[in-house]
């Protein structure tokens, strides 16, 4: 299967999606959108303890096992030397049919010289290492309902998060269901070698695979052409460690990434006029400077994702750093940040996900955290509204009277925009500073590596 470049389709989707859908309401006081998206934790493994602040969290203290045994949770670091198995086999190990009771069935990856702990699965990370997120949690928003839209990791988690799916193409039945492989640190969308292929998954148990790059709309697109009725003069930035890793959502749309060379590098104008910005850390000089995109997307490094086996101790001071850059700042007044993780990483929670009627094969996938933060947001606000991934690109959508993403068929058509989080009648509130131990000048000056985690599935 190969999906070929094709800029009319593209025109003509988007002009049956922006005839087949009304206006929606802009909200104007809504300038700036930023979507920081972390790595591979539930709410039960990063958010433990948290129901001690905000009781209507919905938060479990012990877990059940293929055999029937009842698992009390046990802490960890959030850094460890091994990573769970939480590719698309393993939702389905996890998942047992709703029973949400095989997490005990998942791979347990060690480092070379390490052992995985017993039930390795059930375990929460030390609230004194998530101080930061538990700071969020408590002045700003909490989702206890929020689910990854696929059933597997990283690669296809990143597609939903800028184009609302991770279909080849827009009438595909199939779905990229896994990480590209052979995986290279370097190359692993368009610019991948010929002999790279994803896994793909279908209606009732149908396996395909393709060369990971896909051509589609995404969100991207509609900023930059806005319909008539959209908010105009909107812009976007999409912030990275690097290019090729798989957390670089750009480099599998063909018409954002347009590879040339052998090796294939993405050379399209995405990539030359500062829209895909191949430095994460750059989104705090952004702010600094007054240079903050409409809408953006904060990608961390391995060392600041929360990633089991790669992350470092840093991601909550990370993700502190840019809310705290925006808070005291004037963009806090007219900014939502939306902080959420792009898989549960093969760790236990115990809420079964609320599989799609006509899309089961593939969406939605575990429940994964969710942080609100603006001056709308009620201190403490606990939402038990279903969201997904789909419910960001649509609160985006309906900020800036944007239609759905063309055709109309991917999950931000089947999802909320996250309207329960917010008064916008009431005067912003003041911004609460978020205690953290690293500062945005740790992270403008790091010298440690800018890369992504390995092929972790």
């Amino acid at each position: 299967m190969r999906i070929e470049f094709d800029r009319i389709s593209i025109a003509a989707a988007f002009l049956a999606a922006v005839i087949a859908q009304s206006a929606r309401a802009d909200i104007p006081i809504v300038q700036h959108v930023v979507i920081i998206f972390q790595e591979n934790r539930t709410p039960d493994n990063l958010f433990h303890g948290l129901q001690t602040y905000l009781p209507a969290a919905d938060i479990a203290n012990s877990g059940q096992t293929s055999t029937g045994q009842t698992v009390q949770l046990t802490p960890t670091s959030i850094v460890t030397t091994y990573d769970l198995d939480h590719s698309n086999h393993a939702f389905g190990q996890m998942y047992n049919q709703g029973q949400m009771n095989g997490a005990d069935l998942l791979h347990c990856g060690p480092a070379p010289g390490t052992t995985c702990p017993p039930l390795a699965s059930f375990q929460y990370v030390n609230p004194s290492e998530v101080g930061p997120y538990f700071s969020l949690a408590i002045n700003y928003g909490f989702a206890n309902r929020m689910f990854q839209s696929n059933q597997g990791p990283s690669y296809p988690a990143h597609q939903f998060i800028i184009g609302g799916t991770s279909q080849p193409n827009a009438t595909s039945l199939f779905f990229a269901a896994n990480n590209p492989k052979p995986f290279t640190a370097l190359t692993n969308g368009c610019d991948a070698p010929v002999t790279t292929t994803v896994d793909l998954v279908g209606p009732n148990g149908m396996k395909s695979k393709t060369h990971p790059c896909f051509e589609h709309a995404t969100l991207t697109d509609l900023i930059d052409n806005p319909p008539a009725g959209a908010r105009q003069g909107i812009t976007w930035r999409y912030y990275s460690p690097g290019e090729g890793t798989i957390w670089n959502a750009p480099a599998s749309i063909r018409h954002m990434c347009q590879p040339q060379g052998l090796p294939a590098t993405c050379k399209g104008p995405d990539w030359s006029n500062g829209k895909v910005v191949l430095n994460q850390a750059q989104v705090l000089t952004d702010i600094q400077q007054n240079n903050l995109a409409s809408v953006s997307w904060v990608i961390p490094t391995a060392l600041d994702s929360d990633h089991a086996r790669y992350t470092g101790a840093t991601g909550p001071s990370w993700v502190a750093s840019i809310v705290n850059a925006i808070g005291n700042s004037p963009y806090w007044n007219n900014t939502v940040i939306l902080v959420t993780w792009d898989d549960w990483g093969g760790w236990y929670d115990h809420v079964a996900p609320p599989i799609d009627g006509h899309y089961g094969y593939f969406e939605n996938g575990f429940r994964v955290p969710l942080l609100v933060v603006s001056p709308y947001t009620p201190a403490g606000y606990v939402s038990q509204q279903t969201h997904t991934f789909g419910s960001i690109l649509k609160f985006i959508e309906t900020a800036f009277s944007l239609p759905l993403i063309p055709p109309g068929t991917f999950v931000d058509a089947r999802s909320d925009d996250l309207s329960d989080f917010f008064d916008f009648s009431q005067p912003p509130r003041p911004f609460v500073t978020v205690p953290t131990q690293l500062k945005a000048d740790f992270f403008l000056n790091d010298r440690r590596p800018l890369e992504g985690p390995d092929n972790d599935e």
